[in-house]
C-alpha cells in the first residue's frame, strides 16, 4: 500500500474555490439582468454557485433516435423542434369534464412524431412552435401515426434562442448535461451548459487541496479534471471518476469540520475522572445496580458498558454514541452509567425529547433503582436512596423549586426532563454525566447548552461526559457523516426472551378485518392493543380533531365493546399521563393515538399494534411504532393498513413485513428517501451532499476520515494545510466557522 502523505508541501497554485465564490455570475458572458435574476431564484449567485450546481443526468447525443426512425414500444430519447402546438377541444364522458390536452408536432429532418400531453396544460406555454427539446419515452400508434403520450421533456433551446457559437449537442455528437431547472425559471440547459463552460474556461486550473500521493492511494481524479469531466464529459465514462472526486471533497470537508471539532472540544475540555473502581475493593453504585438486576446483561450491553467505562475513567469528558434498536436495553446502560458520575459525589440528568418519554424513563429508571442506595454526604455513616427528580413544562411550580433547589445543593442526584432542563434557573452543584435520549430530535445546540451547565454560571466547574442515545438505526456511513464528533458504540442484540414481531402489511379488506379480529383476540386474553392513526396535513388541531373522530368510530365500530382510549398531541399534559397510566394499569383496552407514542413508551402487556394509512409514514417512524410492542415474552403483532399499490410504498411496508432489522432497514430508508432525511440540520447551504451517495460510496466516507483525522494530525488544526483551512471556512457556517478556527 502507498505510504500515506506526509505533511504538505508547497501550496497547490490554480484557481481556488474562495475566488470563485467572490465572483457574480454576471461576470460570465450572457448573463445579464434576466439570466442572473432567473440564476439567482435557482440559488446561484457566484461562479461557485453555478459550478457547483452539477447536471442532473447526461445525454449521449450519439444516442439519440431520430423522429423517423422511432419504432412502437420501443422506449427512445429524441431531439425535436416543435413544428405546431395546440389545445383542441376534449370529450368528455357523460356527466365528466372533458380532459385538458396539448398536442404537439415535432420533428426533425427524418420526420414527424405527434407528443400528446394530457392534463398538463402548461406545456402548451413551454413548447411553443420554436423550441428544440429533449423527448424521453415509449412511442404508440393512434389513427395510424406514432406519437408519444406523456413523455419526459428537457427543453434544450427555447424559440428564438440562437446563442452566438452554440449548437444543440445532437450536430455535434457531444454528451449533453441536463441541469436542474424549475418552471419558475426562463432557462434551459443549453444556456445554463454555455454559462458553465465560460466559467471553466475562464478558471483553467483548479487549486488541489489533496495531496496527490492521497489521490493515488484512494483512486481520484485531480480537481480541474474533475470538474470538466462532471459539465463537459467527451465520453460517458469520464463521468463516474469525475462525481466520485467531487464526492470525495463534499465528504471530505464534512468529515474535516468534525475532526476539528472532536479536536477543539478536547483542547478545551476539562473533565472529570469518574471512579469507576473502589480502592478498597468494594462494589461501586454502578455494580450494585447491575448485580441487582433480574436479568442477565446481553453481549451487546456488556461491550457498551466497556466503551463507556473507558471513558468514564480517563480525563478527557465522554463524547459517545449509543444506537440500539427500539428493545435493545439501552435504558440499563444509561442508568449505569449516570450512577458512574453519582458514585463520586457527582450528578446526572437524562434529557428526553417529550413528555411522554421523560415521564416513561422516570417511572423506568424508579423501577431499576428500587432498593439502592448511597452514602448521605449530610449525615455521616448514614445511607438515603437514590433521589430522582422529574422536569418537565408541566411541573409545577413548588415542585420546581424544590427540584432546582435540590440539583444546586446536590441533593438531587438524577434527574430526568425535556428541555425544561435547559432553562436559566436550573443550575447543578456538580453536573457529571448527561445522557440525552433519541438524539435525533435534538439539535446540536441544545446538546451543548446541557453539556455547558457543568461548567457553571462562573465557569469554573468541569465538563460532564455525554452518551447521546438513538433507536433509530443509523447506517454506520451516515452515522460517520452526522455524528462524526462522537465515538460511537452499538447495541446490536435483544434480551432473550423477545419473540420478533410477526408483520403484515394488510391490503384486501379480509386482511384488515382480521387485523381488527387479532386486536379483539388479544384483548381477550388479557393484552392490550396500539391502534396509530396517520399524520394530518394542516396544524395540530387538525390532527387532534381527525384522531378524536377515528377513535369515537371505532368505539363504535370495529373495537365496539372494548374500553378504548385516546392520545395526541393537544391532550392538556395532565389528561396525557392520566390517559397513559389508565393504559398502563389494564383500565383501558386499546389505545388510540398519533405519534405521540412513537418513542419510549413501554407498556409491556401490549402485544398488538395497528397502524391505519401506513403509507403515510416512513420507514424509521413505523420502526419506531412497531417498537412499542413486543417489549414482554407474549407474541406479537403489527399490522400495516395501505391500499396503496406505488412500487415505493411496496419497498417500503415489504421492507417492514420482511424483517425488524432496524439497521437493514435504515440501508432501505437511506436507498428510497436519500441522505437529506438523514443529515437533517447538519444539511446546510453549500454543504450539501449533492453528489456523494452515503451507501454507494461507503469507500469514499471512510477514507475522506481518515485523510481529515491525517490532515488535522496531534495539534488539532489545519495550520499546516492553509489552502484547506480557506476552503474550509468557505464551506461552514460564520459560528462554526469561528470556533472551530479561534486560536
Amino acid at each position: 500500500m502507498t505510504p500515506a502523505p506526509g505533511p504538505s508541501g508547497p501550496a497547490p497554485t490554480g484557481r481556488r474555490l474562495a475566488q470563485l465564490a467572490e465572483l457574480p455570475v454576471s461576470v460570465l458572458r450572457g448573463v445579464g439582468p434576466r439570466a442572473a435574476a432567473d440564476l439567482e431564484a435557482l440559488g446561484i449567485a457566484s461562479v461557485l454557485d453555478l459550478l457547483t450546481q452539477y447536471p442532473r443526468r447526461h445525454v449521449d447525443a450519439t444516442r439519440l433516435v431520430p423522429p423517423g426512425a422511432l419504432a412502437v414500444g420501443e422506449p427512445a430519447a429524441m431531439l425535436a423542434t416543435v413544428r405546431s402546438a395546440r389545445r383542441p377541444p376534449g370529450r368528455a364522458p357523460r356527466g365528466r369534464r372533458a380532459p385538458i390536452r396539448v398536442e404537439l408536432e415535432v420533428g426533425d429532418a427524418s420526420g414527424t412524431v405527434r407528443v400528446v400531453f394530457f392534463n398538463q396544460a402548461w406545456r402548451a406555454r413551454q413548447l411553443p412552435a420554436g423550441t428544440t427539446a429533449l423527448f424521453f419515452g415509449k412511442p404508440s400508434e393512434y389513427g395510424g401515426r406514432l406519437q408519444l403520450v406523456n413523455p419526459t421533456v428537457e427543453v434544450v433551446r427555447t424559440a428564438g434562442d440562437e446563442a452566438e457559437g452554440d449548437d444543440d449537442g445532437a450536430a455535434a455528437g457531444r454528451i449533453y448535461a441536463v441541469y436542474p431547472l424549475s418552471e419558475a425559471v426562463r432557462l434551459t440547459s443549453v444556456q445554463v451548459s454555455r454559462f458553465v463552460g465560460e466559467a471553466l474556461d475562464r478558471a483553467g486550473t483548479f487549486a488541489d487541496p489533496l495531496d496527490p500521493v492521497w489521490r493515488q492511494r484512494i483512486g481520484l481524479v485531480g480537481r480541474t479534471e474533475a470538474f470538466t469531466g462532471i459539465h463537459r464529459p467527451r465520453r460517458m465514462s469520464d463521468r463516474e471518476p469525475a462525481r466520485r472526486r467531487l464526492a470525495f471533497d463534499e465528504l471530505f470537508r464534512l468529515q474535516l469540520a468534525l475532526v476539528l471539532r472532536q479536536a477543539r472540544l478536547a483542547r478545551d475540555a476539562r473533565g472529570i475522572r469518574h471512579v469507576i473502581q473502589r480502592p478498597d475493593g468494594a462494589p461501586t453504585l454502578a455494580d450494585r445496580f447491575l448485580a441487582g438486576l433480574p436479568f442477565a446483561l446481553t453481549a451487546g450491553q456488556r461491550g457498551a458498558l466497556a466503551d463507556i467505562r473507558a471513558d468514564l475513567a480517563g480525563p478527557r469528558p465522554m463524547h459517545r454514541l449509543l444506537q440500539g434498536d427500539v428493545g435493545a436495553g439501552k435504558t440499563v446502560v444509561a442508568v449505569a452509567t449516570l450512577l458512574s458520575a453519582v458514585e463520586g459525589g457527582h450528578q446526572g440528568a437524562f434529557m428526553a425529547p417529550t413528555e411522554v418519554l421523560a415521564e416513561q424513563h422516570r417511572l423506568g429508571i424508579d423501577a431499576l433503582l428500587d432498593g439502592l442506595e448511597r452514602p448521605d454526604p449530610s449525615a455521616r455513616g448514614a445511607d438515603r436512596p437514590v433521589s430522582v427528580a422529574l422536569l418537565t413544562s408541566r411541573t409545577g411550580a413548588a415542585a420546581r423549586r424544590r427540584i432546582r433547589d435540590g440539583l444546586a445543593d446536590g441533593s438531587v442526584d438524577l434527574v430526568v426532563g425535556t428541555h425544561a432542563l435547559l432553562t436559566d434557573d436550573v443550575r447543578f452543584a456538580s453536573l457529571g454525566a448527561v445522557v440525552i435520549d433519541e438524539q435525533h430530535r435534538f439539535g446540536v445546540e441544545q446538546r451543548a447548552a446541557l453539556r455547558a451547565k457543568g461548567r457553571g454560571a462562573d465557569g469554573g466547574g468541569h465538563d460532564p461526559d455525554l452518551l447521546v442515545m438513538t433507536a433509530t438505526p443509523i447506517p454506520r456511513t451516515a452515522a460517520m457523516v452526522v455524528f462524526g464528533d462522537l465515538d460511537m458504540t452499538v447495541v446490536d442484540d435483544l434480551p432473550p426472551g423477545r419473540a420478533p414481531i410477526v408483520t403484515q402489511w394488510a391490503r384486501t379488506p379480509g386482511q384488515v378485518a382480521g387485523a381488527w379480529a387479532r386486536v379483539r383476540d388479544e384483548v381477550a386474553a388479557g393484552h392490550r392493543a396500539f391502534v396509530v392513526c396517520p399524520l394530518v396535513e394542516g396544524s395540530d388541531r387538525v390532527e387532534a380533531a381527525a384522531v378524536t373522530d377515528e377513535s369515537a368510530r371505532l368505539a363504535a365500530g370495529e373495537l365496539a365493546g372494548l374500553r378504548v382510549g385516546l392520545l395526541h398531541g393537544q391532550l392538556p399534559a395532565g389528561e396525557k399521563a392520566s390517559v397513559m397510566d389508565a393504559f398502563r394499569a389494564g383500565r383501558l383496552d386499546v389505545l388510540v393515538a398519533t405519534t405521540v407514542i412513537e418513542v419510549g413508551v413501554d407498556v409491556p402487556e401490549a402485544t398488538v399494534m395497528v397502524v391505519e394509512d401506513a403509507d403515510r409514514f416512513g420507514i424509521a417512524q413505523l420502526h419506531q411504532l412497531r417498537g412499542r410492542v413486543g417489549r414482554g415474552s407474549d407474541q406479537s403483532w403489527c399490522f400495516l393498513l395501505s391500499g396503496a399499490e406505488t412500487p415505493e410504498v411496496g419497498e417500503r411496508l415489504g421492507a417492514l413485513e420482511r424483517t425488524t432489522d432496524g439497521f437493514e432497514l435504515a440501508d432501505v430508508d437511506l436507498r428510497l428517501r436519500g441522505a437529506g432525511t438523514i443529515l437533517g440540520a447538519r444539511q446546510k447551504g453549500r454543504s450539501d451532499l449533492r453528489l456523494a451517495d452515503l451507501l454507494g460510496d461507503r469507500d469514499l466516507v471512510e477514507a475522506a476520515r481518515e485523510v481529515a483525522t491525517t490532515v488535522v494530525g496531534s495539534d488539532g488544526t489545519l495550520d499546516a494545510h492553509p489552502l484547506l483551512a480557506d476552503e474550509l471556512r468557505l464551506f461552514l457556517e460564520d459560528d462554526e466557522a469561528e470556533f472551530l478556527f479561534k486560536s
